[in-house]
């Protein structure tokens, strides 16, 4: 068997590494500037390294019935390990992907090509962008796990771009995000208030010590205009190895406070992760 080696490649927003994972054959993690995007295993695309990305694959398989294809729009590429996963999950789904960085998704079609059969269509653009240009009510589900220098950008923050997500969601469509802070939760609480202020339900799902604001972490935003099996959700992401928390309801607003929805104008990144917070090694 030949050695998989280390692949690096200055693409057009950071330096991208394709390092190989030693225990399994024919995996990889993907880091642009040092910082962990992605994790993929060709041999299995239903493993989720991520904590972050296995919240998001529970969100994903409760999103409809068992094996259900579903039309589906990721905002943010990496690796593209969300998009295989419901290819295998859920055959017969339809797939865009939207990345502004062409370079990197070049790199991975190079090195991590996709099965033939995965009907995953690849698009170089700006998120937001592209999705005010799509059509209405065209996607069940929308993914946005989009992060420039280990940061949310601040124009995927706001009500306008959460309006544009919602008329390209169909009625019983589902909006989940991945997003990062810490206490006292500026960013992450006038998210819940740009979302709650046009999606009738909201889910929240992140480990108990990152919404306790011991430390900085990750949290998973589910929006839908109809009820989300949050019970078996909560099962599901109790039972992972880092178990997770789901608010929803009293909790979610709660959580949310006084928070004000978002403008344009007013938009900011997500914070700054601190020195480690999302190192390897």
């Amino acid at each position: 068997m030949t050695e998989s080696l280390p692949v690096s490649r200055t693409t057009d927003f950071g330096v991208a590494k394709l390092m190989p994972d030693v225990d399994r054959e024919r995996a990889w993690l993907l880091t642009v500037d040092g910082a962990p995007q992605s994790y993929v295993d060709l041999d299995e695309p239903t493993h989720l390294e991520f904590e972050y990305a296995r919240r998001l694959g529970h969100v994903l398989d409760l999103a409809a019935e068992d094996g259900r294809p579903l039309d589906v729009l990721h905002l943010g590429g990496g690796a593209l390990t969300l998009p295989r996963y419901l290819a295998a999950t859920r055959p017969g789904s339809r797939q865009d992907v939207v990345e502004a960085d062409r370079g990197l998704l070049d790199l991975v079609a190079e090195h991590l090509p996709l099965p033939p059969d995965a009907a995953i269509t690849l698009h170089s653009a700006d998120a937001r962008a592209w999705l005010e240009a799509a059509p209405d009510d065209s996607a069940d589900v929308l993914v946005a796990d989009v992060f420039g220098g280990s940061r949310v950008p601040a124009h995927l923050t706001s009500l306008a771009y959460a309006r544009e997500a919602e008329r390209v969601l169909r009625a019983d469509g589902v909006y989940l995000a991945n997003l990062a802070d810490t206490a006292p939760f500026a960013f992450l609480r006038s998210q819940l208030a740009t979302f709650a202020a046009l999606f009738e339900e909201l889910v929240l799902v992140a480990e108990p010590a990152v919404l306790r604001g011991r430390r900085f972490g990750n949290a998973v935003l589910v929006a839908a205009h109809r009820p989300f099996d949050t019970a078996a959700l909560a099962r599901r992401t109790a039972a992972d190895a880092f178990p997770a928390r789901v608010e929803h309801g009293l909790g979610v607003r709660r959580f949310t406070g006084d928070a004000r929805p978002v403008t344009d104008e007013d938009a900011v990144p997500s914070p700054v992760p601190p020195e480690g917070a999302f190192g390897i090694g």
